[in-house]
């Protein structure tokens, strides 16, 4: 089959792979239909982190249709319309059954045959709990639609995981840094929740319309200490937000966000970290830190497929860009020279 393989930095591409097969009586074997670049496959595109060797399969995000189920796989048949998770909770550990399915007890994801979304076919692990059914077939669907359904295989269920993890509430004002894909959904996130003040730092006129669609009250395009100034100003007090979502993983947005947080906030840090960050603004106001790997099917299954069914979010428009799996390096160049918020795979038809 076609699979994206990691090269070096810099350069990912197609190349021809063994197709994956049932390894565990609980694996699902998916023939993708779309599949997508996150940005934290940047990382590692741009040689900054080493999450995968020269020559493994990437990617992380995608829905498509079940070509083939283990003996234990009770929920799922061949020909079923899923959602992929990049997480494999099984649903009944400690973590999963406490709401934390990215921390998965029974997940072996460091297995690199899970990992390679970006291909013509994939295989998952604790396929009976972790997928998501979606009714019908992907002909039911619009083009639109399907992205909505995509997101929710990682960046829809990040961005709500910074909004949950900071404890947005009903009438809270809400800051989020980072302006990519997932900081635009934690807008949504903030939103679903009922926030009444969502404050997007941004400076790019493409995130910023899209972020005022999704939900953003007010943007603040400064940097630096002007841009603490200006959102202070935003607040009650120039206290600082009741909640601030961190959605870039750097340490000068995770010391930001301390500093625009007020006494008491929690910041929901969902960037995946770059260096450890000093936590002095933190402790000098009482500020939490939580965050992490996102429980994407737990958000799926309680919150966010039902949001997409109905029509009420719409984080599909986060895909600026399409392109073919042949074209997998352009769609990489286009987030990395931030010509695409985030670049849609069109790997098979419906």
């Amino acid at each position: 089959m076609k699979a994206t393989v990691y090269v070096e930095p810099r350069k990912v591409e197609i190349q021809d792979v063994e197709e994956p097969a049932i390894k565990k009586p609980t694996d699902a074997v998916i023939r993708v239909l779309r599949a997508c670049v996150c940005g934290s496959d940047l990382w590692f595109y741009r040689g900054i982190q080493q999450f995968y060797a020269p020559g493994t399969v990437v990617g992380h995000e995608a829905i498509g249709i079940v070509d083939s189920v283990g003996s234990e796989v009770t929920n799922f048949k061949p020909g079923d319309f899923v959602i992929v998770p990049f997480t494999h909770g099984c649903g009944h550990c400690v973590a999963c059954k406490n709401g934390f399915d990215g921390n998965c007890m029974n997940d072996s994801y460091a297995d690199s045959s899970t990992t390679g979304y970006q291909a013509e076919y994939l295989r998952t692990q604790n396929a009976n709990w972790a997928m998501i059914k979606v009714p019908g077939q992907p002909s039911d669907y619009s083009d639109e639609q399907l992205n909505d359904l995509l997101t929710l295989a990682d960046v829809m269920a990040t961005g709500y995981h910074a909004a949950a993890s900071a404890e947005v509430k009903k009438g809270d004002t809400v800051a989020v840094i980072g302006d990519g894909a997932v900081g635009l959904c934690g807008v949504i996130g903030a939103k679903l929740r009922g926030a009444a003040k969502i404050i997007l730092l941004s400076h790019h006129e493409d995130r910023v319309k899209l972020g005022r669609e999704f939900g953003a009250t007010d943007i603040v395009a400064s940097k630096g200490d002007q841009a603490i100034k200006d959102v202070l100003a935003l607040t009650e007090e120039n206290a600082g937000a009741d909640a601030v979502l961190e959605c870039v993983g750097a340490t000068s947005a995770i010391e930001q966000a301390g500093k625009i947080a007020r006494p008491g906030a929690v910041v929901g840090w969902v960037g995946v970290p770059q260096t450890e960050p000093s936590s002095n603004a933190m402790f000098n106001k009482n500020v939490g830190l939580r965050g992490g790997i996102a429980p994407v099917t737990t958000y799926d299954k309680n919150v966010l497929f039902k949001a997409v069914l109905d029509g009420e979010i719409h984080p599909g428009k986060v895909f600026t860009k399409r392109f073919t799996l042949d074209d997998v390096n352009k769609a990489y160049q286009a987030m990395d020279q931030r010509e695409a918020i985030k670049s849609l795979l069109i790997v098979a038809d419906k």
